[in-house]
């Protein structure tokens, strides 16, 4: 999984999502197994199952207005316990939380089993906008850089006896973030120069792709096929 090119892994992903997105929410046998074919490629993978956990929870939002989702709305009422909730509602609700999940999670296993750069390149090589791609490979570039930019002014106004807090010290702290963006600024406007003193015309030199052999592409795409054979095999089971 870790080895496989990043546009198919790209493209694998996709496609997955989209089939999950297809699957009618009434229809949980299949939604089952989606689950299980996601943990045993996970498992493949060797993605620790904490790690999973712990990224998965930044859906808890969406979560939390899913649950809202049954007690509003019109049509048929279900008794669950003391609540009466709307079926309607309930299973809306049921498909964020279950669809979102698995999107969340396959988006996980896509970024845990590949770099940030490659995930770039990826993009590039399935044609996305050159500008786009260099956009966010600079973003990623220069993270690192504004936060040790950022950490290095934490030192230094705690080194002078500084600390937030209240609305006070307000100032200080819009002084510095303006002080920040300046220097983030020049910063910007010299690596820039340097690079176009070094060539550089819009986009950044890379290895030519090798070309990918039919068995690679038939691997990564073990990932969505076995979810479109379940979507057709409940489809069949569902008309019969």
């Amino acid at each position: 999984v870790h080895s496989l090119p990043s546009h198919l892994k790209i493209i694998s992903a996709i496609a997955f999502i989209l089939i999950v997105v297809s699957t009618p929410v009434t229809t949980w046998p299949a939604f089952i197994a989606y689950f299980l074919w996601l943990l045993t490629v996970v498992s493949i993978a060797k993605i620790p199952f904490s790690l999973l956990f712990k990224r998965s929870l930044i859906e808890i939002p969406f979560v939390f207005f899913a649950i809202l989702m049954p007690f509003f709305g019109s049509g048929e009422k279900v008794q669950v316990g003391p609540f009466d909730l709307y079926r309607e509602g309930l299973i809306a609700g049921s498909g964020i939380v279950v669809k979102g999940t698995l999107g969340v999670m396959t988006a996980i296993i896509l970024s845990t089993s590949t770099t940030a750069r490659e995930i770039l390149r990826g993009l590039e090589r399935l044609k996305l906008p050159v500008l786009m791609v260099q956009i966010a490979s600079f973003m990623l570039r220069y993270v690192n850089v504004v936060n040790d930019e950022m950490e290095r002014m934490k030192v230094a106004r705690e080194s002078r006896g500084f600390e937030a807090t209240g609305i006070k010290h307000w100032k200080v702290l819009a002084t510095a973030a303006g002080a920040l963006f300046i220097r983030s600024y020049e910063r910007g406007e010299r690596v820039h120069l340097s690079m176009l003193s070094r060539g550089y015309v819009g986009v950044l030199p890379h290895d030519e792709p090798a070309k990918v052999q039919s068995s690679v592409w038939i691997t990564a795409m073990m990932y969505p096929l076995v979810a479109a054979i379940i979507f057709v095999t409940q489809l069949v089971i569902g008309k019969m």
